[in-house]
């Protein structure tokens, strides 16, 4: 496995059309081919980026004009060409907490993925100094989206409806490259201007080719797939779909449309805000919402349900979202809930 390869990640090599249970994350034959096809594409690629990476020390090429944003394994700066003066994003890895070979992997997969207009653009230059790696991106100075999601409220709606467009676009590029994101929080999603009209991806560390084998390493937390959180299906761990970025998808729209999350972790034994969302699912009757889901509409309902189905290869994929734009997610004040039995949503 390409990257931050740990003992509970590794690519599967045999075949796995026979999978016993599709609903834990079987792949079909072409499934994983997409995916293999993917990492030696990535090997290939951190081969010829290991052999031109720039050894130099940053403050000689780079003028730092302010930090954009500090993480657990590296911060991003702003900084301008020393020479020409241009300004820049950059990204840097402290080398004790950073393999090279999981600086390159980040580094390639933001070059094979930067041609998209809501993924940060990658340029094709790393730098090895004494005591880091780092790489050039795009600069987008408006900060993260976290940053405007207000607390019990969200983004106004036409904000929300462009965040997910824009989101699910990008999460559909990813895929198509045969790769899972498996990193969707507000944090990792930058804006250009506060009005949302333009946002982007950025933080590829996470991802990784469709087929590989996960095991979920930490505590659930509510972007978590449930079948992240139950015993894996085979002792090497679920084989990751992009039904896991889809997910987390839903987890998004629902904090910018209400201002927090569904729920904590999605494990009904553990967590009653989830066991009622499965009640309330199970029951087809969108009217009879808990009280998280009060103030959304029928429309928003039947697409946050498809995205937060519990069974993987019934999930909603990320382009769903499609086909809700432009309609009511959100109920105005003291407007009145109407429900076409017939499939869930508004009455035009």
């Amino acid at each position: 496995m390409p990257g931050k390869q740990s003992d509970e990640e590794q690519l599967e090599v045999g075949a796995a059309e026979n999978r016993a249970d599709e609903d834990l994350g079987g792949l079909t034959a072409e499934e994983l081919r997409q995916g293999q096809e993917a990492a030696l594409a990535l090997e290939d690629m951190m081969a010829l980026s290991a052999q031109t990476l720039v050894r130099a020390e940053v403050d000689e090429l780079y003028q730092q004009v302010r930090p954009l944003g500090q993480g657990r394994f590296g911060r991003v700066l702003l900084v301008t060409h020393r020479q020409k003066g241009t300004p820049l994003a950059l990204k840097q890895l402290p080398k004790p907490s950073t393999s090279l070979r999981g600086f390159l992997y980040e580094f390639c997969v933001g070059l094979t993925l930067g041609a998209h207009p809501a993924v940060v653009t990658t340029y094709g230059i790393g730098i090895e100094s004494t005591d880091s790696y780092s790489f050039l991106t795009e600069p987008i100075l408006h900060g993260d989206l976290i940053s405007l999601i207000q607390p019990k409220v969200g983004l106004p709606q036409p904000a929300a409806q462009r965040c997910a467009a824009q989101l699910a676009s990008a999460l559909e590029h990813i895929h198509s490259h045969g790769l899972v994101y498996r990193d969707l929080k507000p944090e990792n999603v930058l804006v250009c201007d506060p009005a949302c009209w333009r946002v982007k991806l950025t933080d590829f560390g996470h991802t990784r080719p469709r087929g590989t084998l996960l095991r979920l390493t930490g505590p659930p937390i509510p972007y978590t797939a449930p079948e992240l959180c139950s015993p894996p299906p085979l002792p090497e761990g679920l084989p990751i779909q992009p039904s896991l970025d889809a997910w987390a998808l839903g987890v998004l729209l629902f904090c910018l449309l209400t201002g927090y999350f569904p729920w904590d972790q999605p494990m009904a034994e553990t967590d009653p805000f989830y066991e009622d969302f499965l009640l309330w699912q199970a029951s087809g009757q969108p009217q009879d919402r808990p009280q998280p889901w009060f103030g959304l509409t029928p429309v928003a309902d039947t697409l946050l349900w498809g995205l937060l189905d519990p069974r993987p290869r019934e999930r909603s994929p990320v382009s769903s979202i499609q086909s809700y734009l432009g309609r009511p997610w959100r109920q105005r004040e003291g407007e009145t809930e109407e429900v076409d039995k017939g499939d869930g949503e508004a009455e035009e």
